[in-house]
């Protein structure tokens, strides 16, 4: 049965739907599997803080999946058997939730382990419960038509008593942005073998293999095609026996290699072990057990790259000197090897290769202390899947006073020049710097979505599914701090109970890019929302004997699509009481005039983002223009449209922008923040957005 679900290799367990917490309005009907609510996080708190910042983002990722799927559900279904008035009330939580945590001492780790424990709970019961307005949405427009309930969703044993039949699943995968997608998704079960077909009964690549995880389950890897903002129905068969001749699903075997001490200079290098797909050759050295260096297949060219784990010892004793803390990263010295003894295994395969290695602090320990997981993506002779490298990382529990990062050393000449993100928004250049003291600190840096080194041929890319601080401390160095553990006898922090021991065990995940300028500038961009917003999994059924007659499914929902350039950055029913003339808003505000009593639920916000900066890539940097009626003509009708400032707010003809003159072209100086005519008004429904820019709108369907 399926025990839970990983979306690629994002860690922790999915069980099938979640219970609402007490007191929260339910939309489950009686044939959704439940699982209690969980407990109020009142464990201790030394466990919880690291996980703020990934559920932060999971939150932010689950919250604009619902947003989007409801905006369609109210289109397509404006008087369904999914309550609006519920679903907007889960969603309204959400938000909030997602709101609070970016206060300036969330996110952060600035705040006191009671404020952190406050924050979580507010996004895991917020999230319980869109989790369960994900589940109706999902299903109960299936169970609407001549399609009965019974039909849809009862199982009956068809064969006779004693007769062995192996058991199936369904699994509904959603794809949350706008635009086409090849996704490999990770289900975990207790099957050894299993078939998987999409909702048209076609058979589906997968792959089987032994989980790292557990003894006593696999890992299921899928392979799906989806549409931008499309969700499609998967059935897995489970078998206790491999597969037929010729079957789509491949099961692959674990190769081990013998744990050895690299905590002495050793000759590498002599024994190389490669790892092969379209794009990339990656070399493994069986001296050490370590990453030796990959060589990009289309530029033929090979960059020597080592990945292993370093800490920094800090001090936590005020009166010895600077410490480091919530506020402050203050390391005493050069970070130093982690580890004494490296384990490695390979798991080849025909969907996935799996490098697994594990990192040992003394090297007669028994349990590891870090490890790192990649996946080599195979099959995929061009597209984004096959340059990516996904690499989920495990770590702790930490020593005290230790500030644990991940070390990408390579022979590439980037000047000890790091760029990071530190808004998710734009790159910045960070050349490095030499100051009197605290100079490793110094030359941290935010990143929020990503970070790179490059030199004239080559760049390494770094994208990140939550916050991390980066640097490069060395030539051709990128250095990324994934955990910290901190303790210190400041009085205040004592006080306040600002402390960040933490012996958790966190799982942050990286995705690696390796190519020429030119391609990665084709690729960053998107692939970082792709690993923000990857494919919501859900399984609706435990497995059971096959259905006596299988519910009619009929063909995909229509995709939804915007160019590579151009992302859908929100799309929701805001459900705001307010006129959307703001001016009139406000007058009636001031006069106690009552203005509209009920939310408007058939308002929907849309904005989009061009990801690209001015010459970042010679063709998806340009200005991209789009019919926004074509566009959205996979989710109804589009009868009005109109262009709205930045929040919604103003209309934009009646917005009064600030004006400034624009120095790039000395000669040519030019006024920026002109007005622009509202689209839609006469039946004009072509947009243009220009690099880097973000254009809102209220779009209004004609409901069905």
């Amino acid at each position: 049965m399926v025990t839970g679900v990983r979306h690629n290799e994002q860690p922790g367990n999915l069980e099938a739907i979640l219970l609402p917490c007490p007191g929260s309005p339910t939309l489950l009907l009686p044939w959704i599997p439940l699982r209690t609510c969980s407990p109020s996080p009142n464990s201790p708190r030394s466990s919880l803080s690291t996980w703020l910042p990934g559920i932060a983002r999971r939150a932010s990722s689950q919250l604009h999946a619902a947003e989007t799927l409801f905006t369609r559900y109210r289109v397509s279904y404006p008087d369904g058997p999914v309550p609006k008035e519920e679903a907007l009330q889960k969603l309204k939580a959400l938000r909030w939730a997602v709101s609070e945590v970016q206060h300036h001492d969330g996110i952060t780790g600035t705040e006191s382990p009671n404020v952190s424990d406050m924050y979580i709970e507010h996004l895991t019961q917020a999230m319980m419960g869109v989790e369960e307005l994900l589940a109706a949405l999902f299903l109960l427009p299936q169970a609407l038509g001549p399609a009965s309930n019974s039909e849809a969703f009862n199982r009956q044993d068809s064969h006779s008593k004693g007769s062995h039949q192996d058991l199936e699943q369904h699994i509904i995968v959603y794809n949350p942005l706008a635009w086409n997608t090849t996704a490999i998704i990770n289900v975990t079960v207790t099957f050894p073998m299993a078939t998987v077909f999409d909702d048209q009964g076609q058979a589906i690549p997968a792959q089987t293999q032994s989980s790292a995880d557990s003894n006593t389950t696999y890992d299921l890897f899928i392979v799906v095609d989806l549409g931008g903002l499309q969700h499609r129905k998967y059935l897995i068969k489970f078998s206790e026996k491999p597969g037929k001749e010729g079957s789509l699903t491949h099961h692959a075997w674990v190769v081990s290699f013998k744990r050895l001490n690299v905590s002495q200079e050793l000759k590498t290098g002599r024994r190389l072990l490669p790892v092969l797909n379209e794009c990339y050759k990656i070399m493994l050295d069986q001296d050490t057990n370590l990453l030796h260096s990959i060589t990009d297949r289309h530029e033929k060219r090979t960059v020597r790259m080592t990945q292993d784990f370093w800490e920094y010892q800090v001090n936590g004793n005020v009166s010895a000197g600077p410490i480091s803390d919530n506020y402050i990263f203050s390391a005493n010295d050069s970070a130093v090897r982690a580890y004494k003894a490296v384990k490695m295994e390979i798991v080849p395969g025909k969907i996935i290769t799996e490098i697994r290695q594990y990192f040992y602090r003394e090297e007669a320990d028994e349990d590891y202390t870090y490890s790192v997981t990649t996946r080599v993506p195979q099959s995929f002779p061009s597209g984004r899947l096959c340059y990516r490298l996904e690499q989920s990382y495990s770590l702790g529990p930490l020593l005290v006073n230790t500030e644990a990062v991940l070390r990408t050393k390579t022979s590439l000449k980037n000047n000890r020049t790091l760029f990071t993100d530190d808004n998710g928004y734009q790159m910045m250049k960070r050349p490095s710097r030499t100051f009197l003291n605290d100079t490793v600190a110094r030359n941290y840096y935010p990143m929020v979505r990503m970070a790179y080194i490059e030199d004239d041929s080559s760049r390494l890319v770094l994208l990140s599914e939550r916050a991390h601080g980066a640097s490069s401390q060395s030539e051709g160095e990128l250095e990324v701090m994934l955990h910290r553990r901190l303790w210190n006898n400041q009085e205040w922090t004592l006080g306040y109970n600002l402390t960040l021991n933490d012996s958790s065990l966190v799982r942050p995940v990286l995705w690696m890019t390796l190519g020429s300028l030119a391609a990665t500038s084709s690729l960053y961009q998107r692939e970082a929302l792709e690993l923000q917003h990857r494919p919501v999994v859900m399984p609706i059924d435990r497995p059971q004997k096959a259905w006596k007659k299988e519910p009619r499914t009929g063909s995909p929902i229509r995709p939804v699509v915007l160019p590579d350039n151009l992302h859908l950055l929100t799309l929701s029913v805001p459900g705001w009481f307010y006129s959307s003339n703001h001016t009139l808003h406000l007058r009636n505000m001031e006069t106690g005039t009552p203005g509209s009593t009920q939310p408007d639920y058939d308002r929907v916000l849309l904005r989009i983002m061009h990801l690209y900066e001015r010459g970042e890539d010679p063709v998806l940097s340009l200005p991209s223009t789009i019919n926004m009626k074509e566009v959205l003509r996979g989710m109804g009708e589009v009868r009005a449209l109109e262009e709205r400032s930045l929040t919604g707010t103003w209309d934009i003809a009646d917005l009064q922008r600030w004006k400034w003159k624009a120095s790039e072209d000395p000669g040519r100086a030019e006024s920026v923040g002109v007005k622009r005519s509202s689209v839609g008004v006469r039946g004009e429904f072509n947009v243009t957005i220009s690099p880097k820019e973000i254009r809102t709108f209220f779009v209004y369907f004609k409901l069905k």
